[in-house]
Formats: structure tokens, sequence, C-alpha cells
């Protein structure tokens, strides 16, 4: 049962996760001052996460951003960034079993170079601990849900 489990918070968190960064197409919109249509093609053009999150951060820096704004949408992409960790934890990396099939760890599928070594893979135990790390980080994708939405209904973005 305990993968089961483990499952469906994964998939819990990928969910929550979407929904979330899809909001950034509406800041895209605001921040830019253009349509929804010109920021869901700039939201597709970058192709990470990571870009998207720089990108709204970038906008959110220029001088033409009111300082309140500013600060409000610095403090979202934080905590995104923040729960973007958990998320990629579990996106990219290879489930270790124990003898009894349950899932015991996870190994991330990263390789760094240090010259004549190569090292890969830190592995990190999924112990009761990490399952409610995972389900804080699923509440909390959903508090910054509300924040973003709260910040778009205030400036009256049609979503």
């Amino acid at each position: 049962m305990r993968n089961d489990d483990l499952l469906l918070l994964v998939g819990k968190l990928n969910y929550a996760w979407t929904n979330t960064e899809s909001l950034l197409i509406y800041l895209i919109s605001f921040l830019m001052k253009t349509s929804k249509e010109a920021a869901i093609v700039a939201f597709l053009t970058l192709n990470t996460t990571r870009a998207r999150l720089d990108f709204v951060e970038r906008l959110a820096k220029m001088v033409s951003t009111d300082s309140v704004v500013r600060t409000t949408l610095l403090t979202v992409t934080a905590r995104m960034k923040t729960a973007l960790k958990m998320r990629n934890k579990y996106n990219h990396c290879i489930y270790s079993f124990d003898s009894s099939g349950l899932v015991e760890s996870t190994q991330m599928l990263r390789i760094a170079d240090y010259g004549a070594e190569l090292k890969y893979g830190k592995i990190e135990s999924i112990d009761a601990d990490e399952i409610d790390r995972i389900r804080n980080t699923i509440e909390e994708i959903a508090l910054i849900n509300k924040a973003m939405l709260a910040f778009l209904d205030s400036h009256s973005i049609v979503r």
C-alpha cells in the first residue's frame, strides 16, 4: 500500500504544480501588458519551469513595475522555486525498491564531473518524514496558487 500512497502523492504534487505553473501565463500577460495569447506564446517558448520563473522575475524587476507588485511577485516566485525542488526530485529520479518491492529511496538523475571522477545521483530515503515533506509541499503549492489567484483578482486580470 505504501507504493500506492507514494504514487498518489507524486500525482497530486504534479497536478497541483501544473495548475499553479499555468497561472504564470497571466502574470506574464500582466507584466508585459499584452494579450493572453501572446503570453501563452512566451510561456510555451520558455521550455522549462526554471526559465518561466526567471522570466517572470525579470519582468517583475523592471523599473516600470510597481514596487508592491514587484515584492508580491518575487515572493510568489521564490516560494514556487522552493516547491519546484520537491517536484523535480520526484519527476527526475530513479526509484529504488527493497526486497519486498516497497519503494525505499530515490536517486537523482544528475551527473557531476570532478576531473577524472564522475559522481551521480544523490540517494535519499523515503521515510515518514519525507512523505510529510511531500504532503507539506502539496499544501504549499495550493497556498501559492491561492496567492496568485488573489493577485490576479486584485488586479482585475481575467482568466
